[in-house]
Order: structure tokens, then sequence, then C-alpha cells
């Protein structure tokens, strides 16, 4: 059941949030390969779904990695998918067994603060009547919060990503939804992804 949008709907997609839902359970790692325009319109009816934006960061010390992500990014912009990009930062961490010695890990910023800002930015320049959001990260609460303060008349709704409770956001937000697996098996990008200029792009074989 979509949303009861009115206008021009832009769609925010937590990349990393949706990402880590499908991971956390083998089931769903096939559903990787995912069309984010097709999911929208499983909540958004396509004659008011104007932009859909894919807030995202590579895992730049990881080359196979970036390179599969790179690949997902271009076929998403043959869907008229647009994305932002974030970064990951390094981070030093103590084992809290009993080694006690430290380890290097990377930390994603950037992305719940993106989104916080594109969602108050597009909101005040009127570039969309109601809003989407796809992602389970309470951090951009104060960001919602502020777009129904100041445009009352700006509905933002709420999609739920795999295991993600997001109190706090559906507290905030005027409705919410789940995604389940119906939606991502209708969703799924061709494989390949044809590009204009005849180049075809495959699902990277890890993710099928």
């Amino acid at each position: 059941m979509g949303f009861p949008v009115k206008g021009r709907t832009t769609v925010f997609v937590d990349g990393f949030n949706l990402y880590h839902s499908l991971k956390e359970d083998a089931r769903y790692h096939r559903y990787k390969w995912l069309n984010l325009r097709k999911l929208a319109e499983c909540f958004v009816p396509s004659e008011n779904l104007d932009t859909v934006l894919y807030f995202t960061s590579y895992a730049d010390w990881n080359p196979r990695k970036t390179k599969r992500h790179q690949h997902y990014i271009r076929a998403l912009a043959a869907h008229d998918v647009e994305t932002v990009l974030g970064r990951f930062k390094p981070k030093t961490l103590t084992c809290l067994a009993r080694c006690g010695e430290q380890y290097r890990t990377h930390e994603e910023k950037q992305t719940d603060v993106n989104i916080a800002l594109a969602l108050l930015e597009r909101a005040f320049l009127g570039k969309y009547d109601s809003a989407v959001l796809i992602t389970g990260d309470t951090d951009i609460v104060p960001a919602v919060e502020a777009v129904v303060q100041n445009f009352p008349d700006k509905p933002v709704f709420l999609v739920k990503p795999f295991r993600r409770k997001a109190e706090e956001l559906i507290r905030v937000c005027t409705e919410h939804r789940k995604i389940y697996e119906k939606h991502l098996k209708r969703s799924l990008l061709d494989n390949p992804v044809v590009l204009p200029d005849g180049q075809k792009l495959f699902c990277p074989d890890k993710w099928e």
C-alpha cells in the first residue's frame, strides 16, 4: 500500500542503512542489485515520483568493493537515480575482550548529515511537496522535526528497511511502511543493465 503523497515527491534513500539490512540476512543478499526508483514506486505513485536520491559512501580502503559500488551507481544513474556521496573515516578502537589491543576500522560519516541537509534545503527551495525517507537511522529526527514545524503542508513519510525499529522516526513522520521481500522482488535491476551506448552492466557475482 502506497503513501497518500501529494504533488512532487522526493525519495531519500539511506544506502548504508538499506544495504546492511540486506547484508544481515543471507536470504536477502540476492536483492543488492536493486533498482531504487522501482523500490520507491512500491510506495509512491509513478506520476508523483520526482527525484530519487541515493546517499552512500565508498569503502576506499577496499578497491574491489569500491569498484562494485561504482558499477552499481552507474546502473542506478541509468534509471534516473542521483547519488550523493559521503565518506568513511578511519577509527582506532580497543578490543573489549581480554587482549585489550587496539585495532583500526572505518566509520561511515556524513550520510545522515547529507540526508538531513538535503531534506531541509529542498524543503526551503520548494523542490518537493512530499518527502519519503528510506532509512532506520534516527539521527535525522531533528531534520524531520524541522521540516514538519516549518512546512506543515509538506508531509514526510518513512519506509523502514528490515530489522530497523526506528521508533523515534515513526513518531515524527506522517506515516510509515515496512519493506517486505515482495517489494524487493519487483525492484531488481535488469541483468545486465544496458546503457544508451550499448555497454552492459552485470550484477556482481557476489551479489547474486
